[in-house]
Protein backbone atom coordinates (compact mmCIF):
# COMPACT_ATOMS: atom_id res chain seq x y z
CA UNK A 1 0.00 0.00 0.00
CA UNK A 2 1.32 3.93 -0.90
CA UNK A 3 2.88 5.30 2.28
CA UNK A 4 0.54 8.38 1.48
CA UNK A 5 -2.80 6.27 1.48
CA UNK A 6 -1.49 4.64 4.37
CA UNK A 7 -0.78 7.75 6.70
CA UNK A 8 -3.83 9.21 5.01
CA UNK A 9 -6.11 6.27 6.22
CA UNK A 10 -4.38 6.61 9.93
CA UNK A 11 -5.02 10.34 10.24
CA UNK A 12 -8.50 9.28 9.09
CA UNK A 13 -8.86 6.85 11.73
CA UNK A 14 -6.95 9.07 14.91
CA UNK A 15 -9.76 11.28 13.90
CA UNK A 16 -12.76 9.47 13.90
CA UNK A 17 -10.76 8.00 17.26
CA UNK A 18 -10.54 11.40 18.37
CA UNK A 19 -13.92 12.49 18.25
CA UNK A 20 -15.42 9.49 19.49
CA UNK A 21 -13.42 9.25 22.75
CA UNK A 22 -13.87 13.69 22.28
CA UNK A 23 -18.08 12.69 22.25
CA UNK A 24 -17.34 9.99 25.36
CA UNK A 25 -15.47 11.96 27.56
CA UNK A 26 -17.53 15.33 27.05
CA UNK A 27 -20.96 12.18 28.19
CA UNK A 28 -18.83 11.83 30.90
CA UNK A 29 -18.19 15.01 32.30
CA UNK A 30 -21.88 15.71 32.04
CA UNK A 31 -22.92 12.81 33.38
CA UNK A 32 -20.74 13.63 36.39
CA UNK A 33 -22.26 17.59 36.62
CA UNK A 34 -25.58 15.63 36.45
CA UNK A 35 -24.97 13.56 39.32
CA UNK A 36 -23.02 16.20 41.46
CA UNK A 37 -26.82 18.10 40.85
CA UNK A 38 -28.46 15.65 42.32
CA UNK A 39 -26.71 15.38 45.01
CA UNK A 40 -26.91 18.27 45.85
CA UNK A 41 -30.41 18.64 45.36
CA UNK A 42 -30.60 15.53 47.59
CA UNK A 43 -28.86 17.17 50.44
CA UNK A 44 -30.53 20.66 50.12
CA UNK A 45 -33.97 18.45 50.09
CA UNK A 46 -32.73 16.79 53.21
CA UNK A 47 -31.59 19.78 55.42
CA UNK A 48 -35.70 20.98 54.65
CA UNK A 49 -36.96 18.13 55.87
CA UNK A 50 -34.46 18.07 58.55
CA UNK A 51 -35.92 21.91 59.53
CA UNK A 52 -39.68 20.92 58.92
CA UNK A 53 -39.52 17.91 61.07
CA UNK A 54 -37.54 20.07 63.34
CA UNK A 55 -39.96 23.10 63.44
CA UNK A 56 -42.75 21.06 63.62
CA UNK A 57 -41.20 18.95 67.25
CA UNK A 58 -40.51 22.71 68.66
CA UNK A 59 -44.20 23.89 67.86
CA UNK A 60 -45.29 20.16 69.28
CA UNK A 61 -43.00 20.98 72.74
CA UNK A 62 -44.10 24.54 73.14
CA UNK A 63 -47.81 23.78 72.54
CA UNK A 64 -47.86 21.07 74.87
CA UNK A 65 -46.11 22.72 77.37
CA UNK A 66 -48.55 25.51 77.45
CA UNK A 67 -51.37 23.29 77.47
CA UNK A 68 -49.90 21.79 80.40
CA UNK A 69 -49.43 24.63 82.70
CA UNK A 70 -52.37 26.00 81.38
CA UNK A 71 -54.16 22.91 82.65
CA UNK A 72 -52.36 23.21 86.01
CA UNK A 73 -53.20 26.82 86.57
CA UNK A 74 -56.94 25.49 85.98
CA UNK A 75 -56.61 23.08 88.33
CA UNK A 76 -54.98 25.50 91.45
CA UNK A 77 -58.11 27.69 90.33
CA UNK A 78 -60.72 24.78 90.73
CA UNK A 79 -59.80 23.49 94.18
CA UNK A 80 -62.50 23.64 96.37
CA UNK A 81 -65.07 23.62 93.94
CA UNK A 82 -66.91 20.15 93.95
CA UNK A 83 -68.65 20.41 90.25
CA UNK A 84 -65.61 21.83 88.61
CA UNK A 85 -63.11 18.93 89.81
CA UNK A 86 -63.24 16.67 87.55
CA UNK A 87 -63.53 17.75 84.54
CA UNK A 88 -60.59 19.54 85.25
CA UNK A 89 -58.67 16.85 86.46
CA UNK A 90 -59.57 14.87 83.25
CA UNK A 91 -57.88 18.25 81.12
CA UNK A 92 -55.02 17.89 83.18
CA UNK A 93 -54.52 14.12 82.45
CA UNK A 94 -54.60 14.61 78.83
CA UNK A 95 -52.31 17.46 78.99
CA UNK A 96 -49.84 15.68 81.11
CA UNK A 97 -49.72 12.66 79.05
CA UNK A 98 -49.78 14.68 75.70
CA UNK A 99 -46.56 16.47 77.04
CA UNK A 100 -44.43 13.06 78.16
CA UNK A 101 -45.07 12.12 74.75
CA UNK A 102 -43.82 15.42 73.15
CA UNK A 103 -41.35 15.54 75.31
CA UNK A 104 -39.89 12.18 74.78
CA UNK A 105 -39.61 12.51 71.02
CA UNK A 106 -38.09 16.13 71.88
CA UNK A 107 -35.00 14.51 73.17
CA UNK A 108 -34.12 12.40 70.36
CA UNK A 109 -34.28 15.24 67.68
CA UNK A 110 -33.61 18.52 70.13
CA UNK A 111 -30.04 20.20 70.09
CA UNK A 112 -28.46 20.25 73.73
CA UNK A 113 -28.66 24.28 74.44
CA UNK A 114 -32.31 23.69 74.11
CA UNK A 115 -32.71 20.50 75.10
CA UNK A 116 -31.63 22.08 78.45
CA UNK A 117 -34.18 24.18 78.88
CA UNK A 118 -36.54 21.93 77.55
CA UNK A 119 -35.54 19.59 80.33
CA UNK A 120 -35.95 22.14 83.15
CA UNK A 121 -39.05 23.21 81.93
CA UNK A 122 -40.42 19.51 82.06
CA UNK A 123 -39.01 18.90 85.27
CA UNK A 124 -41.12 22.11 86.78
CA UNK A 125 -43.89 20.75 85.06
CA UNK A 126 -43.68 17.24 86.79
CA UNK A 127 -42.99 19.22 90.06
CA UNK A 128 -45.65 21.69 90.20
CA UNK A 129 -48.10 18.87 88.81
CA UNK A 130 -47.16 16.76 92.09
CA UNK A 131 -47.63 19.64 94.52
CA UNK A 132 -50.97 20.55 92.57
CA UNK A 133 -52.16 17.19 92.95
CA UNK A 134 -51.37 17.15 96.52
CA UNK A 135 -52.92 19.97 97.43
CA UNK A 136 -56.18 18.15 95.37
CA UNK A 137 -55.73 15.08 97.41
CA UNK A 138 -55.54 17.15 100.82
CA UNK A 139 -52.09 14.93 101.43
CA UNK A 140 -49.79 18.74 101.15
CA UNK A 141 -45.92 18.38 102.08
CA UNK A 142 -44.53 21.03 104.45
CA UNK A 143 -44.15 23.63 101.84
CA UNK A 144 -46.93 22.94 99.46
CA UNK A 145 -49.49 25.46 99.12
CA UNK A 146 -51.86 27.35 96.66
CA UNK A 147 -49.61 30.29 96.84
CA UNK A 148 -46.47 28.06 96.20
CA UNK A 149 -47.99 26.55 93.47
CA UNK A 150 -48.78 30.23 91.74
CA UNK A 151 -45.23 31.00 92.01
CA UNK A 152 -43.85 28.26 90.51
CA UNK A 153 -46.41 28.69 87.74
CA UNK A 154 -45.42 32.05 86.90
CA UNK A 155 -41.93 31.18 87.10
CA UNK A 156 -42.47 28.36 84.28
CA UNK A 157 -44.40 30.92 81.75
CA UNK A 158 -40.73 32.85 82.08
CA UNK A 159 -38.60 29.35 81.23
CA UNK A 160 -41.28 28.51 78.51
CA UNK A 161 -40.51 31.93 77.05
CA UNK A 162 -36.60 31.26 77.58
CA UNK A 163 -36.95 27.38 75.76
CA UNK A 164 -38.91 29.48 73.16
CA UNK A 165 -36.35 31.72 72.46
CA UNK A 166 -33.83 28.78 72.09
CA UNK A 167 -36.28 27.36 69.74
CA UNK A 168 -36.39 30.20 67.34
CA UNK A 169 -32.92 31.22 67.50
CA UNK A 170 -31.68 27.53 66.22
CA UNK A 171 -34.29 27.82 63.52
CA UNK A 172 -32.52 31.17 62.77
CA UNK A 173 -35.70 33.57 63.07
CA UNK A 174 -34.94 34.71 66.77
CA UNK A 175 -34.52 38.98 66.90
CA UNK A 176 -33.33 40.34 69.60
CA UNK A 177 -36.08 42.51 71.49
CA UNK A 178 -34.05 44.30 73.70
CA UNK A 179 -35.21 47.58 74.95
CA UNK A 180 -38.98 45.83 74.21
CA UNK A 181 -39.45 43.48 76.80
CA UNK A 182 -36.37 44.06 79.44
CA UNK A 183 -38.93 43.74 82.47
CA UNK A 184 -40.10 40.34 81.67
CA UNK A 185 -40.60 39.05 84.37
CA UNK A 186 -42.26 42.34 85.99
CA UNK A 187 -44.39 41.61 83.28
CA UNK A 188 -45.09 38.45 84.24
CA UNK A 189 -45.79 39.45 87.94
CA UNK A 190 -48.29 42.39 86.89
CA UNK A 191 -50.54 39.77 84.43
CA UNK A 192 -53.96 40.06 85.24
CA UNK A 193 -55.22 37.11 86.99
CA UNK A 194 -57.80 36.33 84.30
CA UNK A 195 -54.89 35.80 82.21
CA UNK A 196 -53.05 33.60 84.68
CA UNK A 197 -56.67 31.64 85.67
CA UNK A 198 -57.22 31.17 81.90
CA UNK A 199 -53.82 29.99 81.11
CA UNK A 200 -52.50 32.42 78.54
CA UNK A 201 -49.29 33.23 78.50
CA UNK A 202 -49.03 36.70 79.18
CA UNK A 203 -46.18 37.22 76.30
CA UNK A 204 -49.18 35.81 73.98
CA UNK A 205 -48.47 36.42 70.36
CA UNK A 206 -44.65 34.86 70.89
CA UNK A 207 -45.93 31.45 72.09
CA UNK A 208 -48.63 31.23 68.51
Amino acid sequence: MDIGVLTALLVAVVGVVGTLMSALLTQRAADRSRQRDLERAGEVWDRRTEARELWSCYVALNTSGRHYLAALTDLLYALGREAELPSVRKRLTAARDQHREVYAEAQMRLPERVLDHAGAVSHGLGAVYGMVRRLDDGLARPGDSSAAAHDAVESLWVQLRDMRREMRADLGVFRSDHGRRRGEQGEVGAASVTDRHSGIDPEGVEGR
